[in-house]
C-alpha cells in the first residue's frame, strides 16, 4: 500500500535521509525505532509531504505520491499524529476533532460515536479546550482527530512520549485494534522499545539517516535492537 523507495532528503546542505526505503502494508504496524535526531520524522515528513525530498519515490495505493502536495495526501487517506500531539489549544475538544472533516466529502463530516468508544474519556470533555488537557488526554485527541479523517494510512510519531503508563496502554490498546480490522496501515515511530515490540509486525532501525537493521519483528535480535537504541 505505502512503499518509499530510495528517499533523500536534505535541509539546507545537511542530509536527513539516505536511500531509505520501507514498506507499510493494511493490517500491519510497520515501526521505526531510534535514537534521537536520526531521521524518523524526516522520515515521516517525507511520507507526508511535509517536506520536499531530493531523491527517491513515494508510493501510495499504486501512485506516485512524491511532489504531491500535504493537504492532497490527506484527502487521499493519509492521516498523521505528531510528535508533541500539535492540538489546537484554543479549540474546545469537539472543535479540534473537527478540524478532521476538513478532508472529508460534506456528507460524512460527523464525529463517529466510535471515538467515544475507542477514548471514554474525550466524550466528557468535549467543551474543555485543548490546551486545558493533560499531555495523555491532549494525545488521545490527538489520535482521535485523525481517526475522524477515516485514513487508510496512519502515522504515528512518539505517541508515548511523556505520557503516563495507564495512557499507554489504552494506546496500545486502540493500535491493537485498529490493526485487526485489517483495513488500515500503520506506521509507528517510537523509541518504547516494549512498546513497539507488543504492536509491531514488522520493524525498522535507523541511524545517521539510514535504516540499518529491518525485518519482521519476532526475527531481529533484541539485544541487537536494544543496543542500537541506547544512547
Amino acid at each position: 500500500m505505502l512503499s518509499v523507495e530510495g528517499v533523500n532528503l536534505h535541509y539546507g546542505a545537511a542530509i536527513a535521509l539516505r536511500n531509505v526505503s520501507l514498506q507499510a502494508v493494511p493490517g500491519a504496524v510497520t515501526c521505526v525505532m531510534g535514537r534521537n535526531g536520526v531521521g524518523k520524522t524526516s522520515l515521516l515528513r517525507a511520507i507526508t509531504g511535509a517536506h520536499p525530498v531530493s531523491a527517491g519515490k513515494v508510493m501510495w495505493e499504486g501512485q506516485d505520491i512524491t511532489r504531491m502536495p500535504t493537504f492532497e495526501r490527506a484527502r487521499r487517506g493519509i492521516a498523521w499524529v505528531p510528535q508533541g500531539r500539535d492540538v489546537f489549544p484554543l479549540l474546545t475538544v469537539r472543535e479540534n476533532l473537527e478540524t478532521g472533516f476538513a478532508v472529508l466529502p460534506r456528507r460524512e463530516r460527523r464525529v463517529p460515536d466510535e471515538m467515544f468508544e475507542l477514548f471514554p474519556i474525550l466524550k466528557t470533555m468535549l467543551r474543555r479546550r485543548g490546551g486545558d488537557l493533560s499531555g495523555g488526554q491532549q494525545q488521545q485527541l490527538a489520535i482521535a482527530r485523525a481517526l475522524v479523517m477515516k485514513p487508510r494510512l496512519l502515522i504515528m510519531d512518539e505517541p508515548t512520549e511523556g505520557i503516563q503508563p495507564s495512557i499507554i496502554k489504552d494506546i496500545g490498546r486502540v493500535i491493537t485494534l485498529l490493526r485487526t480490522r485489517g483495513e488500515m496501515a500503520i506506521i509507528l515511530v517510537e523509541q518504547y522499545y516494549d512498546f513497539a515490540r507488543e504492536l509491531a509486525q514488522s520493524m525498522s532501525i535507523m541511524d545517521r539517516g539510514d535504516i540499518v537493521l529491518s525485518g519482521p519483528a519476532g526475527t531481529l535480535d533484541e539485544d541487537d535492537v536494544r543496543r542500537r537504541l541506547s544512547v
